[in-house]
């Protein structure tokens, strides 16, 4: 992780961490880079630096938009607006149309609306280049030459470019295989990216579909919403009497479910219920899901059972898609519910893995809640501590020795995670045991000690 950048792009609070200013150099440097790309490989002048644009519903996202347009236009680009709209949606335009050297969405995912982050996504749609990255960080430090100012018709323009998400919507609703006709659907749209794109996938489809928090005010996007507070969705489903329900974040990267029984599909359950239905399909490449370190034992003992191998990756849904590239496997995903679908996207898509949820449940006539009877997840305590550095909390020798004593204590009945979040100050503390209690006796005691040693903010 960068100085700025971390797993998942640059955030941080609206004008505290990131501010106008951090926007509009990223969008400066950005259309100086690729402009001069063109330049430099002797490709015709005419043709311009073109770079796409997304935002999710956050008050400051108009503010960040506007800061990455003026910077990117000084440069001498062309920037097409998407508006309001999901990651995933930035991602396909860019990787299905020549002519976009870049994409920037504007979203800090599920963090609070007081948070806006810039996610940059390179000309394939996957998440931008790390040598870019180090690039833009020393030009925002000052570290290199100032770059110059795009002159008379060399100034760039916008576009607005709302066909560019008509078309991913259209591009999602080809990819169900049957009609939703006779289905009742939930959906927490988490008062974001998906309040108006996930209606009209499901309503296209045939669905009799029931949608809550998608009236967004620029600052009740993930407020007690979505995909991290899915207790008003599970309330949904049990009183509407419904087949199932979806929850997404704030720009809809991430999927969770709620069976017709109300509990809780996480994202272990959808690489399990998909992972099988694919191996049984003999469309499994390789026999592996890819999965991360946060994925529950229990996933890891199902795959066994039925015999399908698996790989973990560190934390963050860039460290999967970098593994299924690499390795050619076809699904992965953590438990948060981002699942990346390599031949349909190289980026986490909630809707895509709602569609993809509707399909085996369609394709096997059956219920969510009888997909997931096979696999019996063991109990897990997750909390946060917010700290004042992540490094030297995690150095700390007495840290360090809680967790051994606690690793030994589990043995082979569990297990301890303690790591740092890669996009907010905070050191996440996780633990599966066969009893809640264990589970949460050590969390607790790793956090007491984090305390007791003077590290928490």
């Amino acid at each position: 992780m960068g100085k700025y950048f971390g797993t998942d792009g640059f955030r941080g609070e609206a004008n505290k961490d990131l501010t106008v200013e951090h926007a509009y150099k990223v969008g400066r440097f950005l259309g100086w880079y690729y402009g001069k790309n063109y330049i430099d490989n002797d490709v015709e002048q005419k043709k311009r630096c073109n770079i796409v644009i997304g935002k999710d519903t956050r008050r400051s996202s108009y503010m960040f938009e506007y800061s990455l347009v003026a910077g990117l236009t000084a440069s001498g680009a062309d920037v097409y607006l998407l508006h309001v709209t999901t990651t995933p949606s930035v991602s396909y335009v860019v990787r299905t149309e020549e002519d976009f050297d870049c994409g920037i969405m504007i979203s800090a995912s599920h963090n609070p609306y007081y948070d806006n982050g810039i996610k940059l996504l390179n000309s394939r749609g996957e998440k931008m280049d790390e040598s870019v990255i180090e690039k833009i960080e020393k030009y925002l430090d000052g570290e290199t030459e100032e770059i110059p100012f795009a002159k008379r018709d060399g100034i760039g323009r916008t576009i607005d470019y709302s066909a560019g998400r008509n078309r991913y919507i259209g591009y999602l609703i080809s990819l169900a295989t049957r009609s939703y006709r006779g289905m009742k659907v939930g959906l927490d749209c988490a008062n974001g990216s998906a309040w108006m794109i996930a209606k009209n996938i499901f309503d296209a489809l045939g669905a009799q579909t029931f949608v809550i928090n998608n009236n967004p005010d620029g600052i009740n996007i993930n407020t007690n919403c979505g995909s991290t507070h899915i207790e008003g969705l599970q309330k949904l489903v049990k009183e509407k009497g419904l087949n199932v329900g979806f929850a997404f974040d704030g720009d809809a990267d991430r999927c969770l479910a709620v069976d017709e029984n109300g509990n809780v599909v996480d994202g272990d359950m959808i690489l399990y219920i998909y992972g099988k239905y694919m191996k049984e399909r003999g469309k499994l490449v390789n026999n592996t899901v890819v999965t991360t370190v946060m994925s529950n034992l229990g996933l890891y003992k199902a795959f066994d059972a039925i015999g399908i191998d698996y790989v973990k990756t560190d934390v963050g849904d860039k460290y999967v898609y970098e593994n299924m590239l690499a390795n050619g496997h076809r699904i992965g995903g953590e438990q948060s519910g981002h699942i990346i679908f390599s031949k349909y996207a190289s980026t986490g898509d909630g809707i895509l893995t709602s569609i993809k949820i509707m399909e085996v449940i369609l394709e096997k006539k059956t219920t969510l809640s009888k997909l997931t009877e096979d696999l019996k997840i063991y109990p897990q305590v997750l909390k946060n501590v917010r700290v004042t550095d992540k490094m030297v909390a995690l150095s700390d020798a007495d840290v360090k020795a809680v967790i051994s004593k606690i690793e030994k204590r589990l043995g082979g009945d569990g297990r301890i995670l303690v790591r740092q979040s890669g996009t907010e100050p905070l050191i996440r503390v996780m633990v599966e045991a066969p009893e809640e209690k264990i589970c949460g006796d050590c969390v607790d005691e790793v956090i007491e000690t984090i305390k007791n040693k003077g590290y928490c903010q």
